[in-house]
């Protein structure tokens, strides 16, 4: 008697979605970033049951409940830390962060910079809103100077954090910046952000229209959208505008608009990106102008850097081994006990 094997069927975008109701204001940037996680997460190839979300507090921190995978919803700012023991552990799972401006960069933020200098290979994905959302609209590192919030009723002294900047000087492996209001673009980047062995570092600008309503506005209305904003690619120039009739050149280190066409300069003269140029890469962090200033610069949206070295998952798992090769598998019970012992009468 014969049997037929019926092959497993292909996942689709709604096999990640789980019965629970999803809980974010109406209108909330998150509805799009979890769209745009569930959508590419089929493509990946991997099974459900090694994936897993682990997030922190915070609105977005709500993700695992809609993911139909693993996840782990941790305390304030221990994400990155929890995500780092797990992968150490657990080295062939595919492990996600999710964390917010405030979660990732306050409270969080030195387990940040150190999950991003070790370089596990984890993916995570920075929401920035500028504003605390879940505790109803204080002011965030991220938020702008003179930000009036419930806590800076006369606006805010502190000095924003530039995420990217940080991510850079914390010598992350992969930078790149995307935006909710940019599905399509958004995919690309969680897809390079996975695709990517070791720490991928991937900011979202997206909308708390509740508290923060319109803070990346510019970047994202299409009135406005091609004028503000220049998408990176590699060994591209750096080339925008409605008409795509501007540019980004270097002058020394100084990157300088200049117009196309009828002008002197072409696309020959332009910035070319280069994922691996370090130098370029810290310059692209830097554009990071108000767009209310007059002569401001575009902001880049992308992937400004990707490099690769050793991850701190790999290096440790072949230390283990090495270790167990010359000394044995060890003894727990010797270990506890030192070298130094008593017998008791």
């Amino acid at each position: 008697m014969s049997t037929t094997t019926i092959p497993p069927q292909p996942l689709t975008a709604k096999d990640f979605a789980t019965d629970q109701e999803v809980r974010w204001c109406p209108g909330c940037g998150d509805y799009s970033i979890l769209k745009q996680v569930q959508t590419i997460m089929p493509g990946l190839g991997i099974p459900r049951e090694n994936i897993v979300i682990v997030s922190g507090i915070g609105c977005s921190s709500r993700f695992p409940y809609y993911m139909n995978t693993y996840g782990m919803h941790s305390i304030h700012g221990r994400a990155t830390a929890i995500a780092s023991g797990l992968k150490a552990t657990r080295p062939e799972l595919s492990v996600w962060i999710v964390t917010g401006d405030g979660d990732g960069l306050s409270i969080g933020g030195n387990h940040t910079i150190h999950l991003l200098r070790r370089n596990f290979d984890v993916n995570l994905m920075l929401f920035n809103n500028q504003i605390y959302g879940l505790t109803k609209g204080q002011y965030s590192p991220t938020s702008e100077r003179n930000k009036v919030t419930k806590s800076t009723p006369y606006g805010s002294i502190d000095h924003p954090f530039n995420p990217m900047a940080l991510a850079m000087g914390a010598d992350a492996t992969f930078l790149a910046r995307s935006m909710d209001r940019d599905p399509k673009h958004l995919q690309e980047m969680l897809k390079r952000s996975h695709a990517h062995k070791g720490a991928s570092f991937l900011e979202i600008y997206q909308n708390c229209n509740i508290f923060n309503d319109g803070a990346f506005e510019v970047f994202t209305e299409k009135s406005s959208k091609a004028q503000e904003t220049i998408f990176v690619e590699h060994g591209q120039p750096l080339i925008f505008g409605a008409q795509k009739n501007k540019g980004i050149r270097l002058d020394g280190h100084r990157p300088v608009v200049v117009d196309l066409g009828e002008s002197q300069y072409s696309a020959s003269d332009l910035w070319i990106h280069d994922e691996q140029d370090f130098g370029k890469a810290q310059i692209l962090t830097r554009m990071f102008d108000d767009p209310r200033i007059e002569g401001h610069l575009p902001r880049p949206f992308g992937v400004f850097y990707q490099i690769f070295r050793p991850t701190y998952d790999d290096i440790m798992t072949a230390q283990l081994e090495e270790a167990t090769a010359k000394r044995g598998p060890g003894n727990l019970d010797k270990l506890l006990a030192g070298n130094e012992t008593w017998t008791i009468l």
